[in-house]
């Protein structure tokens, strides 16, 4: 299938799996749409192993009652606009009754890793999420899947998904784009109102209060939380938390070893922002790491580099 300037869009699984069938190494790229920086690195990172999809669907099972699920922008246009200088071969852009026909009521558990955190705060999330990207891999069956590193906890989830059933697809984990100023590329930056904008760097800000404290030699974790949670009174940021949690199970201990994530959530205004760093921490020091060593686009691109790479 060669590739054209414009994406070819796909709106039911049938057709993609169809244009798809002679591409034996592809790469998919989930999204909500609304498509930004942080997103368009996905697509270069997931073109060094292959063709790529971008798959763009505002899920509504990942949304509580009562969050932005009406207002979550759509602009599928200017998203295959952006597309197109990328390669992008192709766009997955179903509508609801598609991923979700009439009668259906199956809902994938997303286990242990999706209680916490993201997972406490919003009941059923990672629920859909399991649930929407099961059907995407039984559906398009994309060889390669690549998602950022923003959503740790996301990354984690799809990680002991795919593990627990088997999915024959090799998860990507793309590290975080952010703005000159720190703060994390996202879709839901639109919501922020004038000086919310200087507010939300309180994110980014925690993250670097807890790293300077691990590299302190400080080891007590409810003393890096408090710090965190200190820093968000002072910004004006509502938290919902700011943890330090061992990966890849995210579990809570009292005292930092190992590979861990500093993640963070908070309202500013009527944005909720997320963000994290992982270190691997030891009684030496602490370094920053990606969250799993195996999974980092490197890692992937070897795995999938022909004989002559």
């Amino acid at each position: 299938m060669s590739t054209v300037d414009r994406p070819t869009v796909w709106t039911t699984r049938v057709a993609a799996r169809q244009a798809l069938r002679d591409e034996p190494v592809w790469a998919l790229v989930p999204t909500m749409g609304d498509l930004h920086d942080g997103h368009l690195d996905l697509v270069r990172a997931a073109s060094a192993v292959g063709p790529v999809v971008v798959s763009v669907f505002v899920n509504p099972t990942q949304f509580a009652p009562g969050e932005d699920y009406d207002r979550y922008p759509r602009r599928l246009e200017a998203d295959v606009d952006e597309l197109a200088d990328l390669g992008v071969v192709g766009v997955f852009a179903p509508e609801v009754e598609e991923m979700y026909p009439p009668g259906e009521s199956t809902r994938v558990d997303a286990g242990a890793v999706a209680r916490p955190l993201c997972g406490q705060h919003r009941k059923g999330h990672f629920e859909g999420v399991a649930t929407v990207c099961t059907k995407l891999f039984a559906g398009l069956r994309p060889p390669i899947a690549a998602f950022g590193e923003k959503d740790a906890q996301q990354c984690l989830v799809l990680h002991r998904l795919v593990t627990d059933l088997g999915f024959d697809v090799d998860l990507m984990f793309v590290p975080t784009r952010r703005e000159e100023d720190g703060l994390a590329m996202s879709s839901r930056n639109r919501y922020l109102e004038g000086d919310q904008r200087e507010t939300a760097r309180a994110l980014s800000e925690a993250l670097r209060i807890g790293e300077e404290a691990l590299e302190s030699g400080e080891r007590e974790v409810a003393t890096i939380e408090e710090a965190v949670a200190s820093h968000f009174r002072t910004r004006g940021v509502t938290p919902d938390y700011g943890e330090l949690r061992r990966v890849p199970d995210l579990a809570h201990e009292e005292r930092v070893e190992g590979r861990v994530v500093l993640a963070v959530a908070g309202y500013v205004g009527r944005a909720r922002l997320i963000d994290n760093r992982c270190f691997d921490v030891t009684g030496a020091g602490a370094r920053r790491v990606p969250l799993l060593d195996d999974h980092t686009p490197d890692a992937v691109a070897r795995r999938w580099a022909g004989p002559d790479a």
